[in-house]
């Protein structure tokens, strides 16, 4: 019986299948598409989701084929400078095509051992309370002990549950694709800042080869569900929308994309669970769509792992939606009022005004960045949080350590306690949870407890205290004797 089964092999699934990988679970990803797509519908990477590459060893092959911008404050196409001394260290929007977002991870997923199989569609889906049983659609049946649906906002998986995607429909279609075009680089430069100064969701621009534009261009009011629209479509909006069609030509792929908001009721059903787009569905300015399924990926992928490890503690696997459902409740509330600044109605451009001079206050700016960004998240660890150090339940930084930085100790998923005193010891847990002694951390607390995904579990220096912690998050411990922390940089 396979470990877990793994529907969708975008960036979600391909990131949850490496994570499970790291944590010893067997993985089998089924990807209905022969290929990857070509059409590229996320251009980049926010803060979090590069802290994320940074602590599993993969930012170096990101920064290799992507392009560092500036982190400003950009809330609805608002253009602010960026916060000061934002709380990370990796301050910048990462410019990468998903397509290489997706070969990068899925070539991760391959390397730890996922068993990727492409040209499988899942047509059906049985539980028991051993496992789930797929039904391909060549007739044949794969049996897992879990199974994630990472397929998609018409997730196959969610319907065959039979959960609810409540939420509102699409209103505004928008037309994506990439072309040439006879028009000269500075008419196209003229014309698209002129359209974009009233119109946001309106572009046209460089796509990384040379000749070749990316258009995006908003169409007229549709019904989701709609397919691939024709060049004759991208250039009868773009004469609407600017005047002009730019004389484009030859287009390399073409696609289009709504704003529907949809969320699932529910992130789990038995032994099946969702992530990415198929729990969540919302309008992609701000660009947080494919940032918000790795970071579930993130989250899932260590709690899984550990349920099929059997160390796992009572409830951890039902954290997982109890702390990323809000996180995307607040994405799909934040990127609908991002819409509706960007309309161009009086009423909504009035309000864009005064938006854009509260952002003005740093306060501001600073809340709204860190919200696109997800650097800002807190999750609710417990009712005795309130009590707990302002740290827990939010991620840490990366920071100094002696003779290296806190993220290179997180490369292989597992707990981690930094401990300047090197009084504290995980003793029992020792097979879950790294201990690194080293008073020279650039922290400001004795110690903290970090769970696998990089999030605070605990802070203090009470080792009753850090036992209730380890054991909650990490279970049972095995009977060990006392274990000798590392010093920093492994010694």
């Amino acid at each position: 019986m396979i470990d877990v089964i793994v529907v969708g092999g975008g960036p979600t699934g391909m990131m949850l299948a490496a994570e499970l990988r790291l944590g010893g679970a067997g993985v089998v990803v089924l990807e209905k598409d022969t290929a990857p797509p070509p059409f590229v519908r996320s251009l980049g990477l926010h803060v979090r989701s590069i802290e994320l590459m940074d602590q599993r060893g993969l930012l170096e092959r990101f920064l290799a084929e992507g392009q560092r911008h500036p982190l400003g404050g950009f809330f609805a196409g608002i253009t602010k400078p960026a916060p000061e001394d934002l709380d990370t260290a990796h301050g910048y929007v990462l410019g990468i095509p998903q397509t290489t977002t997706d070969r990068l991870l899925a070539e991760r997923a391959a390397e730890l051992g996922a068993d990727v199989r492409r040209g499988v569609e899942v047509v059906g889906l049985e539980q028991d309370e051993d496992g789930v049983t797929v039904t391909l659609a060549d007739g044949a049946d794969l049996r897992g002990r879990y199974l994630v649906g990472a397929d998609g906002g018409r997730s196959p998986v969610r319907k065959l549950l039979g959960v609810g995607f409540p939420g509102e429909p699409s209103r505004n279609d928008t037309l994506l694709g990439e072309m040439e075009a006879t028009a000269a680089p500075d008419e196209v430069a003229s014309v698209v800042a002129e359209v974009r100064r009233t119109q946001r969701r309106f572009g046209l621009g460089p796509s990384g080869t040379d000749g070749v534009y990316r258009v995006v261009v908003p169409a007229a009011d549709v019904a989701e569900g709609r397919g691939a629209p024709t060049l004759d479509d991208v250039r009868a909006q773009l004469r609407a929308v600017a005047g002009t069609d730019f004389g484009v030509h030859s287009p390399r792929w073409l696609s289009r994309f709504g704003d529907a908001t949809r969320q699932a009721e529910r992130y789990r059903v038995s032994r099946a669970l969702m992530a990415g787009d198929a729990a969540h569905v919302h309008p992609p300015v701000g660009g947080q769509g494919l940032n918000l399924g790795v970071q579930d990926a993130a989250n899932l992928g260590w709690k899984l792992a550990a349920t099929v490890a059997g160390w796992a503690p009572d409830g951890l696997l039902d954290t997982y939606e109890a702390e990323r459902h809000p996180v995307a409740a607040d994405v799909l509330a934040t990127t609908r009022a991002q819409m509706e600044l960007m309309a161009t109605e009086p009423g909504p451009q009035a309000a864009r005004q005064l938006f854009a001079q509260l952002m003005d206050f740093p306060d501001v700016n600073r809340f709204l960045v860190e919200k696109i960004t997800a650097i800002g998240i807190r999750y609710d660890l417990g009712p005795d949080q309130d009590r707990d150090h302002p740290l827990v339940g939010q991620r840490l930084r990366d920071v100094p350590l002696t003779g290296g930085r806190l993220y290179e100790r997180q490369r292989d998923a597992r707990g981690l306690l930094l401990d300047r005193a090197g009084a504290l010891s995980v003793a029992g847990w020792a097979d879950r949870v790294d201990h690194a002694a080293d008073p020279g951390a650039a922290v400001d607390v004795p110690a903290v407890l970090l769970r696998p995904d990089g999030y605070v579990a605990w802070v203090g220096d009470d080792q009753e205290a850090l036992t209730e912690r380890l054991a909650r998050w990490f279970g049972v411990p095995v009977d060990a004797g006392p274990v000798r922390p590392t010093r920093a940089g492994g010694a």
